[in-house]
């Protein structure tokens, strides 16, 4: 009995991987053409989810105002937090920025630069920033809230459930019955 020759032996291994990607080749154009055909029908139904993203530091009015001019360096992460931007370069430079991009809405873009002379606040320079009731109104969709729910009882809706019986749970354990009267040893006896 006489062996394959190791080259008769990738020539069949190459020829069995060319057609079975053959196949896969016709499966896809296949499937794309189907797509084509039933992809106007179907998209105006079918739309992906789209969440709302905030990327960086958010700054608002608020926190803007409580800044002051010859305020430390070393205040300034309290109040707006630390800085994205810190440029080895610009070192009396902290620039804030932040996008905003709502579920079928436009990107929005604010920037906070603060200057430092002598570790001091020397100067602020900010686009209009939202005040924080804007900016969670903004987080909350565009969509309109409804009339919130009653979250209080009435004395009638009240009467409608028994009173609970005082039980024996409702009364504190004697702490002296969980005490242990004697503790094992810490170290294993010797011998």
């Amino acid at each position: 009995m006489t062996l394959p020759k190791p080259c008769d032996v990738c020539l069949a291994a190459v020829l069995a991987s060319a057609s079975i990607l053959s196949g896969c080749q016709t499966a896809v154009q296949l499937a794309d053409q189907t797509a084509a055909a039933v992809s106007p029908y179907v998209t105006p139904l079918v739309t992906p989810y789209k969440i709302d993203v905030v990327q960086g530091n958010v700054v608002t009015r608020e926190q803007l105002a409580a800044l002051k001019i010859g305020m430390p360096r070393a205040q300034i992460p309290s109040v707006v937090g630390t800085s994205l931007l810190v440029s080895v370069f610009h070192a009396n430079r902290w620039d804030y920025v932040f996008s905003f991009k709502r579920k079928g809405g436009p990107l929005e873009s604010r920037r906070v630069t603060l200057w430092f002379e002598a570790d001091k606040l020397a100067r602020i320079e900010a686009d209009e920033l939202p005040s924080e009731a804007e900016f969670v109104a903004g987080l909350r969709g565009l969509r309109e809230p409804g009339p919130l729910p009653v979250l209080e009882a009435t004395a009638e809706q009240l009467g409608r459930f028994p009173a609970p019986a005082p039980s024996a749970a409702t009364t504190a354990p004697d702490a002296s019955q969980f005490v242990p009267s004697s503790y094992p040893p810490l170290e294993p006896p010797t011998n």
